[in-house]
């Protein structure tokens, strides 16, 4: 390909058979290099082996599309939110005529394309970072408590972090438990489909974040998200019970062993579900980050491998959390399968074993079945509750950043430190 045509030009490529006429596309990573993409006139694209080129003309070349932004007016008399960006669909645009993905958003476009934005608070705009969600790691974890802490502590009303649905309960666990002393509203919204087409459900959460983030007098980090699949209202759910529940559902996020807080409609309405939650305050935030990566998460199932524990153990995990069936159980009397020996060693090793059920609706129990009594006796695994099994590896990693006494592990992974424990589960929570 000459180094003269770019992705958006429309060109003419004549072949030894055919002269074809189309927008030079971008090739497909997974394509072979000698390939080239052209999307022709009825919008389909059609691949072109470059050994069948014989030349290539140029008709017209691409100009990148200018976005025209206004200048963000502030109004004295609302409130100040920070909308600081992630990545993620919600921040993708799609260019039609290149099929190029960019995710640079600010919270301008955003209002250019949504000005109901303007009559809920006054906008700073931050793209922190631009990432899939699924490449978050742990650091991106500590980056995001660190600014929401500045910008709380610089003055603004509440926060709206934008991102990418499929690891934001990961991401609202991590904040949980990193800004303990929380004074103010933080709001995780997303989109399942990219703000820029029709169907797109960004807008209404983006509204209801605005009202939620200004107005909420909650100071918990939460999601916002819709609560049916219709532009009805969303709904508030607390940081560490929420969990994404469906792939491409609008309201995919459902609050597990837990009420939504909040149901919150764009007209500013709120109405109250859920009074368990810490107020607005203004003393000063200091973010606690520290974190250990080197915990694990493992999904028990009948017939596994015991060696799965040795894998990590020998890879010097500081931590694992096993994702039990319903009360806590893990195979613990077959000869080949038994959990226990692996189990045993990890006690010896004073490594902490946490329990948490897959089932996600309920809690472990330590004690009923006589596999239970072995496995929280015998081998001192640590039974969270209804914790869900992802927030119980986030709060493990943050508690081994803060210690790795087993005892004082326990001890900090068996307190409610973020809403992780519910003493008392409204039967609602699972009916609705």
């Amino acid at each position: 390909m000459s180094k003269d045509y770019k992705e958006g030009d429309k060109v003419k490529v004549t072949c030894k058979d055919e002269v074809i006429e189309g927008i030079l596309m971008p090739r497909p990573d997974i394509l072979e290099e000698g390939v080239i993409i052209i999307k022709l006139d009825h919008g389909y694209n059609m691949g072109i082996y470059k050994n069948r080129i014989e030349k290539i003309e140029l008709v017209k070349e691409y100009t990148k599309p200018k976005i025209k932004t206004q200048q963000l007016k502030q109004n004295k008399s609302l409130p100040n939110v920070s909308l600081l960006s992630l990545g993620g669909t919600i921040s993708s645009k799609i260019d039609y005529r290149t099929g190029g993905v960019s995710a640079d958003f600010t919270a301008e476009d955003f209002i250019q394309m949504c000005p109901e934005l303007l009559d809920i608070a006054n906008f700073k705009a931050e793209k922190v970072m631009s990432v899939m969600s699924e490449d978050f790691n742990y650091k991106d974890w500590q980056k995001m408590a660190e600014v929401a802490a500045k910008e709380l502590n610089e003055g603004a009303d509440g926060i709206i972090f934008t991102q990418g649905t499929d690891t934001l309960h990961f991401s609202t666990a991590a904040l949980s438990f990193m800004l303990p002393n929380l004074n103010k509203p933080v709001i995780f919204t997303a989109a399942q489909r990219s703000i820029d087409r029709g169907s797109s459900d960004a807008f209404m959460n983006l509204i209801c974040s605005a009202v939620a983030a200004s107005s909420f007098d909650g100071a918990e980090v939460m999601t916002c998200m819709h609560a049916n699949s219709d532009d009805d209202y969303c709904i508030l759910i607390r940081g560490s019970k929420v969990r994404k529940m469906h792939t491409s559902r609008r309201d995919a996020f459902r609050p597990i062993n837990d009420l939504p807080f909040a149901k919150v409609w764009p007209n500013k309405k709120i109405e109250i579900t859920n009074k368990n939650y810490r107020k607005r305050n203004d003393e000063p935030i200091v973010p606690d980050t520290k974190f250990e990566p080197k915990t694990a998460l493992i999904q028990v199932y009948p017939g596994m491998d015991p060696e799965v524990i040795d894998f990590y153990l020998d890879k010097g995990y500081k931590g694992i959390v096993l994702s039990a069936t319903a009360l806590g159980h893990v195979p613990t009397v077959s000869k080949d399968h038994t959990l226990i020996p692996k189990l045993e060693r990890a006690k010896k090793e004073g490594i902490p074993i946490v329990i948490a059920s897959q089932t996600l609706y309920g809690r472990t129990h330590p004690f009923v079945y006589t596999n239970l009594r072995k496995l929280s006796v015998e081998v001192d695994c640590i039974f969270v509750e209804d914790m869900l099994p992802e927030t119980a590896l986030i709060k493990l990693s943050w508690v081994l950043g803060h210690t790795t006494d087993k005892a004082e592990v326990k001890k900090m992974m068996l307190k409610n430190i973020a809403g992780e424990i519910n003493p008392i589960i409204d039967e609602g929570s699972y009916l609705n």
